[in-house]
């Protein structure tokens, strides 16, 4: 189950890192796929 979430949050990086044209944008993927991180971490300690 660790694996696929892992797989699935770099799948969805990469999607949206894709979907970014500026560096402002860039930088709300970058925070949200950092949270996106820390919730499944938070999630897997439970």
């Amino acid at each position: 189950m660790k694996r696929l979430s892992l797989i699935a949050l770099t799948l969805l990086m990469g999607v949206q890192l894709s979907a970014c044209n500026t560096m402002q944008g860039l930088g709300q993927d970058i925070k949200k796929g950092g949270e996106a991180i820390e919730r499944a971490a938070d999630k897997a300690a439970s």
